[in-house]
């Protein structure tokens, strides 16, 4: 009887993980960059016999890479099932800041991550090819990625997000590797305002893209968030502001990220 219903247990949880979140490390091409890029794209249970689903698209922050979503928080996989979304982690290698970088042009994650990386995924995947389909969210240059492509591609996205989000990037003209991407900061002073969420907020008009803003009260881009919730209420864009106890850290983001994935869900939910 004990060996019975062992081997019953077995089959049991063999028939749960078929149906289980899928994590696949796929090799995407840039035409733009001339060179191929991973990703991981996790299917969620059901996914085999769904006709599309939905995307979301998990940017990460600088010196980071496309497996530290997957690797820091495996919940992801659970998320996934859970709003039965599909989500890709694409590399914005260390420091790109997911800009089409105008003084070097082997940096295109503009172009890779908006326009290459969406056409491949809505290819070789079941999605639902339409903004109403896709969200887009990040961490710290990921967060700053994510509002920047959204802003930029309001065709191409319709929610997006950011965790701890470095949204102004002027008061930082040391750091992350900026100055490669934008030339230095004393003399490309307008270049570095131009690529600035915080003042970007002029390309929204009310109710056209969800966002949701995420970050600690500990974090060290606090005051620029703050900056950036204050220049959408007074352009009178509707968008989720969160502050809750927390800092720059994984412990925060593994938190964060549910909320954003709730909030796409019912995006992707409306009516």
């Amino acid at each position: 009887m004990k060996k019975i219903l062992f081997l019953c247990f077995v089959t049991l949880f063999s028939v749960q993980l078929s149906f289980a979140a899928k994590v696949d490390t796929v090799l995407t091409y840039s035409t733009a960059m001339k060179k191929n890029i991973k990703a991981v794209v996790i299917t969620p249970e059901g996914y085999a016999q769904a006709k599309s689903m939905p995307v979301v698209y998990l940017l990460h922050g600088a010196g980071g890479s496309y497996s530290n979503w997957i690797l820091k928080v495996p919940s992801l996989q659970q998320h996934a099932d859970d709003f039965k979304t599909i989500i890709v982690c694409p590399d914005g290698n260390v420091s790109s800041w997911y800009f089409d970088s105008p003084v070097d042009p082997e940096w295109r994650y503009e172009t890779y991550v908006a326009t290459e990386l969406v056409n491949w995924v809505d290819k070789n995947y079941k999605t639902i090819k339409d903004r109403k389909g896709r969200a887009i969210t990040g961490l710290s240059m990921g967060g700053h990625g994510a509002l920047y492509l959204s802003f930029k591609h309001q065709d191409i996205f319709g929610a997006a997000g950011s965790m701890s989000g470095g949204v102004d990037i002027t008061g930082f003209p040391l750091n992350w590797a900026l100055s490669k991407r934008l030339g230095d900061y004393d003399k490309n002073a307008a270049r570095w305002k131009e690529n600035a969420v915080v003042n970007m907020t002029h390309l929204l008009v009310p109710n056209r893209l969800a966002l949701i803003i995420d970050c600690g009260k500990d974090d060290f881009f606090y005051n620029v968030n703050i900056k950036l919730h204050e220049e959408l209420l007074y352009k009178n864009i509707p968008h989720d502001f969160i502050i809750r106890p927390g800092a720059h850290n994984w412990e925060y983001w593994d938190n964060a990220v549910k909320y954003q994935l709730l909030y796409f869900n019912s995006f992707f939910n409306r009516k």
